[in-house]
């Protein structure tokens, strides 16, 4: 982060400064004295807006935090001021609103976990003639379809009341066998999965969950709650190191971290090393994402701890076959996210250079708006590249032809600004003509290397889980509740990723938990549908 500058006070009276006015008027002689002052007044002035530039940031993007942005759509960040300067009052006629576009209703087919009941005809049976013409029979045809959806409590409990007969005569006491959905014990592996999918899948604290069991008369207290969450994760352990080791294998992989907060951190007695002790005198609490894209089912992995996402993806990485060549890694242009010592083929994302252009569009939008179009346009080729299902190398063809021409041009444009002294470099459009520019080839790595992605949107929006957990739990007690939440979180992504029900998939996982120890590989969020037995399924 850039520091305020430290500006050289001008003592300066009101008699001194009109003194100074007059001397300056057309004809006067200009002293060394007068020069020096006014040389002072000018460097002080200019340096003064660029510090109110950068403030006026500061408190736009406090804003944008705080009651967050509409959109950052190049129409609405270039749209032109009202007639009349910014503070002009609206027409009097304005344009009437255009409904956004939503997805309709949901048809019945969207509600792939609805149990489906079939209902046959009363009357009538396939082959059975026609008993309107009479001359033809009926023959099968797609059935009609009716929903009905039926609200429920997270845990529902039922309590098999077993009668119990005594003799009068010896006390014997026959009490009636419990039926079989009674089960072995307390808890159905089901209520840990709910328990575990609310916590860590849809952000909501164990106590807010066992108050709102409470009201419904079904107690399920956090302690409990914790205990069948913990239980769950032993089970799905194997798992989280397979998905790991598969992940090491992938030709593209994401990554980026998010603060984190931990109430209490498992600490050594003595570090062993020296790499250790430096660890332990960072202060800093991240959740490292890590998500894997291109061939392959996508996984999703998620680290909490004081190691930067660098450090989490270097370790992951480890587990890479030597005889595979390095791997793209997508990431913002920290240099933390980057492993130390191990080699990929970085590329940035380009839509974080481009919002450090949409940041200063207010201050400079005639030039930012040429920057801004040229980048919506290059966003544009990949959104087509995704629609016509383009395959990494016709994909790379695409943007060959169609960006690189726009972003060669850009790139011409950009330092043109600062070699012709255009743009102020200490400036904030001159900071983000820089960023771009000082990271220009790791931006533009999808036009040389094929499968390389052009954002970090995709991890950006798996970060959403860390954040949500963090704004309504604001942290974990401890580092095994952060591993906990790391697993699940992890298994819960993946299974969205690949289109699975994470409920159904960590339901079995829980009754499976011989099997998934045995072979974790065939437990996996897409292979686990091929192994379950036949009546299972």
């Amino acid at each position: 982060m850039a520091e305020t500058p430290a500006f050289k006070v001008l003592d300066i009276s009101v008699e001194e400064r009109d003194a100074l006015l007059e001397r300056l008027r057309p004809g006067q002689v200009v002293t060394e004295d007068d020069y020096r002052l006014l040389r002072g007044i000018v460097i002080g002035v200019s340096e003064l807006v660029a510090l109110i530039e950068r403030k006026t940031m500061s408190l736009r993007r406090l804003c944008k935090a705080l009651f967050g942005d509409r959109t950052e759509k190049t129409a609405k960040v270039c749209s032109d001021p009202p007639a009349g300067g910014p503070n002009a009052p609206p027409p009097l006629t304005p344009p009437p609103k255009v409904k956004r576009k939503g997805h309709g209703r949901n048809g019945a087919r969207r509600y792939r976990g609805a149990r489906k009941v079939p209902v046959a005809h009363p009357n009538l049976h396939p082959g059975d003639l026609c008993p309107d013409c009479r001359q033809a029979k009926l023959h099968p045809q797609p059935p009609s379809l009716i929903l009905r959806l039926v609200g429920q409590a997270p845990v529902a409990a039922t309590c098999f009341e077993l009668e119990r007969l005594r003799c009068a005569g010896c006390g014997v006491v026959f009490t009636a066998p419990a039926p079989p959905e009674a089960g072995p014990g307390k808890y159905d592996e089901s209520v840990g999965v709910a328990a575990a999918l609310l916590r860590y899948g849809a952000g909501m604290p164990m106590y807010r969950l066992a108050g709102f069991q409470s009201n419904l008369g079904v107690p399920l207290p956090a302690s409990v709650q914790w205990e069948l969450a913990s239980d769950l994760a032993k089970v799905a352990h194997p798992i989280q190191d397979c998905l790991i080791r598969e992940a090491a294998q992938r030709d593209v992989i994401h990554n980026d971290d998010t603060p984190m907060r931990v109430a209490a951190l498992r600490r050594e007695a003595t570090p062993p090393s020296e790499e250790d002790a430096a660890k332990r005198a960072r202060t800093g609490i991240f959740t490292t994402g890590i998500l894997t894209a291109g061939a392959g089912p996508p996984i999703a992995l998620f680290f909490t701890g004081r190691q930067h996402a660098g450090e989490n993806l270097q370790d992951l990485l480890r587990h890479r076959d030597p005889g595979l060549p390095a791997p793209i890694q997508m990431c913002d242009a920290l240099a933390r996210n980057i492993p130390s010592d191990i080699v990929t083929a970085l590329a940035n994302c380009l839509a974080h250079g481009r919002r450090q252009v949409v940041d200063v569009a207010p201050s400079f939008p005639s030039e930012t708006k040429r920057i801004l179009e040229s980048l919506r346009d290059v966003f544009h080729h990949d959104a087509l590249a995704r629609e016509r299902n383009l395959d990494p190398d016709q994909r790379l063809r695409f943007h060959r032809e169609h960006s690189q021409p726009i972003l060669d041009d850009l790139h011409r444009w950009l330092n043109e600004r600062l070699d012709k002294k255009l743009v102020e470099p200490n400036s904030g459009l001159g900071g983000a003509i820089g960023y771009l520019l000082n990271h220009w080839q790791p931006l533009t790595l999808f036009l040389r290397v094929a499968g390389a992605p052009i954002d970090n949107n995709v991890l950006e929006r798996a970060l959403k889980m860390a954040i949500l957990h963090r704004k309504n739990s604001l942290s974990y007690k401890t580092t095994k509740g952060a591993e906990v939440g790391d697993l699940f979180m992890g298994l819960i992504h993946t299974c969205r990723l690949n289109d699975e029900n994470p409920f159904d998939y960590l339901l079995a996982v829980a009754r499976h938990s011989k099997e998934v120890a045995a072979r974790p590989e065939a437990w996996l969020p897409w292979t686990y549908r091929g192994t379950l037995p036949a009546d299972s399924s």
